[in-house]
């Protein structure tokens, strides 16, 4: 398999408050040498709401560390997804201005520690429900264009748009500094068609999240669900796609994470060599 394999941050840490994707707080650091162990080097961080102002990737002293780590473990941080603007989505709230401080913070800190994209998900509470929300998150990021610009940083959206939808939307951004995270996972449980999406909007798409979900339902295991890995990784190469493949998998009921994410890792690299 090619190297733009990576893990989302908190998959091989202890599940915290039943929550099947959070900030590992006390587990980050060693988080760098278990990827190791999965042949990997490539992690994207989380960003949470609670607690925002105390995460590594926004202090002084935080990011000197994940600076040391990446360089002692060789592990790339290419990405970073902002489910803190899923829990406070700025197009949403009329009194923005401190999560508005967080989103330049992010974008300036990113930039500094080499991270291209920022994930903002329109999904769930963050999810699109009329037109002057969207007006108001496109008016924002516009403004931020600048901060884009000088950080060589670009925010990409992971959105619950149908397809065509979705295509008319991104095609309103300058595709210099935004684009799509498309959501394997997301795609197949809303019964989306891969060969529709690549071809709408593929040459938008910089990021990409694997995991598996039933139509309608829950994240399983690769293999059980409604996605069509094979058409993914069909398109991926018609589109000669070079960005990142996170693994974003269902949690290990027994805790055995490590061991989950090399059953799926397994399972990945088959259908690529077939593929």
């Amino acid at each position: 398999m090619k190297n733009n394999y990576g893990i989302m941050q908190g998959r091989l840490s202890p599940i915290l408050d039943n929550k099947i994707q959070a900030f590992p707080e006390k587990y980050w650091q060693k988080e760098f040498l278990k990827i190791k162990k999965t042949g990997l080097n490539l992690i994207e961080w989380t960003l949470d709401y609670e607690k925002l102002n105390k995460n590594p990737l926004l202090s002084i002293i935080g990011k000197k560390k994940i600076k040391y780590l990446k360089k002692k473990y060789s592990v790339k941080i290419n990405s970073v997804t902002c489910d803190c603007f899923m829990q406070k989505p700025f197009w949403k709230i009329k009194n923005n201005k401190k999560i508005l401080h967080f989103l330049k913070q992010i974008i300036l800190s990113s930039g500094e520690l080499g991270i291209k994209y920022i994930v903002i998900p329109l999904v769930d509470n963050g999810s699109i429900e009329n037109d002057s929300q969207k007006k108001n998150l496109m008016i924002i990021c516009k403004k931020h264009e600048k901060y884009l610009k000088q950080s060589k940083v670009n925010i990409i959206f992971e959105s619950d748009f149908k397809p065509r939808a979705l295509s008319k939307f991104i095609k309103k951004f300058n595709n210099k500094y935004f684009g799509i995270n498309y959501d394997t996972g997301n795609s197949a449980s809303l019964n989306y068609d891969i060969d529709e999406e690549f071809n709408l909007y593929g040459k938008y798409i910089k990021n990409i999240h694997i995991k598996d979900r039933q139509k309608f339902g829950k994240t399983v295991r690769l293999g059980n669900g409604n996605v069509n890995f094979s058409k993914l990784f069909k398109n991926i190469k018609l589109l000669k796609y070079q960005g990142n493949l996170i693994l974003q998998t269902a949690r290990s009921v027994n805790n055995k994470h490590l061991e989950e994410i090399k059953i799926n890792l397994n399972y990945l690299k088959k259908l690529h060599n077939e593929n």
